[in-house]
């Protein structure tokens, strides 16, 4: 009779993978910014306040905590509930379209591997997409 050992390793968590709370921050600060300078954001930009500050540490809070890092936005805010925390706010097919170009788009900037970006957008797609709340 032989010994069995574990050879897996440990599973990697996405927050691992995108390199943690640097590159996620990076990612989200380029998101805030990119929907600031380019026009073709402008549907979601007037969703947010003057200032980002506090969106940015929302979403860099809740992305850390959904891509399995320290749950920093329940510890601070509770539960998520996207979607009641997102309905005061009108979102369409063009409003998720933007949303999720402008994430695309600094994922790439952020420098993200293609198929991490590819998992994530996946994603991201189900979420921005079950988000929405208006007819087009």
């Amino acid at each position: 009779m032989t010994a069995m050992t574990d050879t897996t390793a440990p599973a990697t968590t996405l927050y691992e993978t995108i390199g943690g709370a640097p590159v996620l921050r990076q990612m989200v600060d380029r998101f805030y910014d990119l929907m600031e300078l380019e026009a073709e954001f402008a549907g979601i930009r007037v969703m947010h306040p003057p200032a980002t500050d506090g969106s940015r540490d929302k979403l860099y809070f809740f992305l850390t905590g959904w891509m399995g890092g320290p749950d920093l936005y329940i510890e601070k805010f509770g539960h998520p509930r996207l979607r009641a925390r997102h309905l005061p706010y009108a979102i369409g097919t063009s409003e998720r379209d933007q949303w999720l170009r402008a994430m695309a788009w600094a994922m790439e900037d952020t420098g993200i591997e293609e198929s991490l970006r590819v998992r994530l957008m996946e994603s991201f797609y189900q979420t921005a997409d079950w988000m929405r709340n208006k007819p087009d």
